[in-house]
């Protein structure tokens, strides 16, 4: 354990990466890949929590483009993460790892709500916690409510596990020629516009010192691999 770079950790899932090559809904061979690396990471000692997204099945801003209220299509994308988050949890849950759905809107039937102290109880208890329902505020994307949750359970880094493997200066889906970069600041990534994730989520990482690691979830054992330090995909911090 001494050896890890990492005692605690927040693990951002997108949701079109749950979708895996279908494009849309959850693929379970994904779901199980997810699973089998978290169960690995937890034998380590790591302390885990995940943060989903909701995009293979609903997009807020999506909505809103097509005139929908913001506000409605927000708490429909909200809804949506609650399903990815079920559904990682049963994942795991047949592959003998323990743990808990909360949720920043309560839905007591089917998930706890988001307690900080009680989040971090189940972590020290060696429970995988898994926050859903975003911040529970519409106009935030899942990625700050990674960024807030990291810092909220004073986690040391978080891994955004992406369809890419890792941040380049264009699409590298549209632009072949598009660089990819191995280290980056916080302030890179908000001056140059990259994409990484919003705003707000860049800044709540750089205000608390949090490193972002973005990798490639698709490739099978990458998760491992970002925690434990390799030089896989792209290294964000303050300097």
């Amino acid at each position: 354990m001494s050896k890890l770079p990492y005692r605690r950790v927040v693990l951002k899932l997108s949701g079109e990466a749950l979708a895996g090559g279908q494009g849309f809904g959850i693929a379970h061979t994904m779901l199980t890949a997810v699973a089998e690396q978290v169960r690995e990471v937890q034998k380590l000692g790591v302390e885990m929590a995940l943060v989903v997204g909701g995009g293979n099945i609903w997009r807020g801003i999506a909505g809103s483009s097509q005139g929908m209220d913001r506000a409605t299509a927000d708490y429909m994308g909200m809804l949506a993460t609650v399903i990815n988050a079920l559904a990682l949890q049963d994942a795991l849950e047949r592959v003998g790892v323990q743990t808990r759905v909360m949720t920043a809107i309560e839905m007591r039937a089917i998930a706890e709500p988001y307690i900080r102290r009680r989040a971090i109880r189940h972590m020290e208890k060696g429970r995988i916690v898994i926050f859903a329902a975003g911040t529970g505020n519409p106009y935030f994307s899942t990625d700050t409510t990674a960024a807030l949750r990291a810092a909220e359970i004073e986690a040391e880094a978080i891994l955004m596990a992406k369809k890419v493997d890792g941040v380049y200066d264009s699409d590298p889906i549209k632009n072949p020629g598009a660089k990819k970069y191995d280290r980056l600041t916080f302030l890179d990534v908000l001056s140059k516009g990259l994409g990484v994730m919003d705003s707000t989520a860049a800044s709540l990482c750089m205000d608390n010192n949090i490193p972002l690691i973005v990798f490639n979830l698709n490739q099978n054992g990458n998760i491992i691999k970002a925690l434990m330090g390799e030089p896989i995909g792209t290294y964000i911090g303050r300097e």
